[in-house]
């Protein structure tokens, strides 16, 4: 059997076995009741490594998101977000479907929506007959825009704006934990100008599934009461918080390999004549890059014919994404794959 070289996403990862160990000796409870001890234990961790009243451990970053979207709103508002946002472009148009939400879509560059296009589109209060704007929504690190950080001054900005507007601050932090170690900028930081966030435990960091969502302990109430009419109210859940555990424990500050790995084939892609890529845009662990001498679906499929697997992304693009199950002599194989394929 061909080993693979699997880049299409770091949602690909498995558990190593110290994880799988941590997993099989969990102490668990009823999740329900709230006395699972490894949930809560992963939730307080959290609460305190965010700096935010309160967590919840939830089973996928898209209940994460839409949860906290919930909570923060009433049927007919509407969210202010990139045309990109994952909670528009990935998410099953659950806002619509689950809160009866509205999207207001700006065009961005790389996925940072500024306070002047925000300003300019939020409706007046007024205004009884047009949608209620509630929440801006941002995301950080911006997976369509090839895994950028948002930059923080202009998260500040926003935060000023929504203050003024009286309205809600939304982070869409899957890729949060990599935006902290690129940037130096703590978690703390970045949760403190938002009313919710919610972070993926099973990309970056590893676990096989997970996402904790943070806020005020009110609205982490409101959001245990709505995953459980949604769901998610999951009994003896210890096993799968003790990986979000060691995940953060062991998996955090690793990431900068991750970036380096990303990085490194950008620079070696950048090298191949039928290729076209902006090495100064990979700031994290994703990459896009076009080919020039044939299509993208043959490239993806001449790829996993030679043991690499990368992802079709929109039109003429192609992704790939670095994790903690790839090498640097992994991501030099990937190279010349390509090299062989598109020269």
């Amino acid at each position: 059997m061909k080993i693979m070289i699997d880049l299409r996403s770091d949602t690909v990862t498995k558990p190593s076995q110290e994880m799988r160990n941590a997993m099989a000796n969990a102490e668990v409870g009823d999740d329900v009741y709230k006395e699972d001890p490894t949930t809560n234990r992963l939730q307080d961790y959290c609460a305190e490594l965010f700096n935010k009243e309160a967590a919840l451990f939830v089973p996928s970053g898209v209940m994460g998101n839409q949860l906290c979207l919930n909570v923060l709103t009433r049927p007919g508002d509407e969210i202010i977000c990139d045309k990109n946002a994952h909670i528009f472009q990935y998410e099953s148009g659950s806002p619509a479907k689950l809160s009866g939400l509205s999207m207001n879509l700006l065009n961005s560059k790389s996925g940072v929506i500024t306070p002047e296009q925000v300003e300019d589109v939020i409706n007046p209060s007024s205004a009884y007959y047009m949608t209620r704007t509630r929440v801006i929504e941002v995301e950080n690190t911006h997976n369509v825009a090839g895994g950028v950080v948002h930059p923080i001054e202009n998260i500040k900005a926003l935060k000023t704006l929504a203050d003024k507007q009286n309205l809600k601050m939304h982070l869409d932090g899957a890729r949060l934990w990599n935006a902290s170690v690129a940037s130096g900028i703590s978690l703390a930081e970045y949760s403190s100008h938002f009313d919710t966030v919610s972070v993926c435990l099973s990309k970056g960091l590893g676990a096989p599934v997970g996402s904790i969502i943070l806020g005020e302990r009110e609205m982490i109430e409101e959001a245990f009461r709505v995953r459980k009419s949604w769901g998610g109210g999951m009994r003896q859940i210890g096993i799968l918080a003790a990986a979000g555990l060691y995940a953060i424990e062991n998996n955090f500050n690793r990431l900068s390999e991750d970036h380096e790995n990303a990085k490194n084939l950008a620079n070696l892609l950048s090298k191949i004549e039928g290729v076209e890529i902006d090495t100064s845009s990979v700031e994290t662990n994703i990459l896009m890059f076009r080919p020039t001498t044939m299509s993208v679906e043959d490239v993806v499929s001449k790829s996993k014919e030679k043991g690499l697997l990368i992802s079709a992304m929109g039109v003429g693009i192609i992704r790939a994404v670095t994790h903690l199950n790839v090498n640097s002599k992994d991501i030099e194989e990937a190279a010349r794959i390509l090299a062989e394929i598109l020269n």
